[in-house]
């Protein structure tokens, strides 16, 4: 199987400090692979440079065949960061359709992105009125404009609660199912089960890679919460 995402001994440095070190992994295409770690193990810094956005110290990333800051990767990667980009003052659709301008996404394809989202009933409401749960689905639905190959979720179901959480993972198997790769992170460990592949970070390491069964079995624990915990003590 071909990777959508690989990364070769990933180095990053910033204000002397080390943020990524030595970093080389591969993302599957159409499959889920989870970036798990607690909140400063690097995640964000991991997805700014494959969008190509953060300056890297070392090493090589191959996003869909290309350098990850090519030009024409731009419409081919959706990438939803931490802090939703929606404005509360527009509606759900004149949200997607500032978007869509920037992408040059067509109005069909944004209807057809409210179904798959189940916002087709909200369209017109300001984004200010959505629910916790609306509105983490206006955010996916605006990295989903343009269909990208390559989906980079920061921390998607952040502040959702248990429900809302697996109706957002519900979807997100939906969408691998149609062939898109996702690159999903958290800090929520019962989050890993439901990951065809897991990168388990800390203090911008890897302490192991694999399936959630394999590292279950590695560790001989039953909870990924478990498994981190023995790796982190296995160091």
């Amino acid at each position: 199987m071909s990777a959508s995402v690989t990364t070769k001994n990933l180095r990053i440095i910033r204000d002397g400090k080390t943020i990524i070190n030595d970093l080389s992994f591969e993302v599957g295409k159409g499959l889920i692979a989870g970036i798990l770690g607690p909140s400063g193990s690097g995640k964000t810094t991991i997805f700014r440079s494959i969008v190509g956005v953060q300056e890297i110290t070392a090493g090589e990333i191959t996003v869909l065949g290309q350098p990850a800051s090519a030009k024409d990767l731009r419409t081919r990667i959706g990438y939803l960061t931490q802090s939703a980009s929606i404005y509360s003052d527009l509606t759900v659709v004149e949200n997607l359709r500032y978007f869509g301008k920037v992408l040059g996404t067509s109005e069909i394809s944004i209807d057809e992105i409210l179904d798959l989202v189940d916002l087709q009933k909200n369209k017109k409401q300001l984004a200010s009125s959505l629910s916790g749960g609306e509105r983490a689905r206006l955010a996916l639905a605006t990295a989903l404009l343009g269909k990208p190959e390559l989906l980079i979720l920061d921390e998607p179901t952040v502040g959702l609660d248990p429900v809302l959480r697996i109706e957002l993972w519900n979807l997100f198997h939906s969408l691998a199912a149609q062939g898109k790769t996702l690159l999903v992170s958290s800090h929520v460990m019962d989050e890993a089960d439901r990951c065809d592949s897991l990168i388990l970070l800390r203090d911008g390491e890897i302490l192991a890679q694999g399936s959630p069964s394999q590292l279950k079995a590695q560790t001989g624990e039953d909870e990924m919460e478990a498994v981190f915990i023995s790796l982190v003590s296995a160091r």
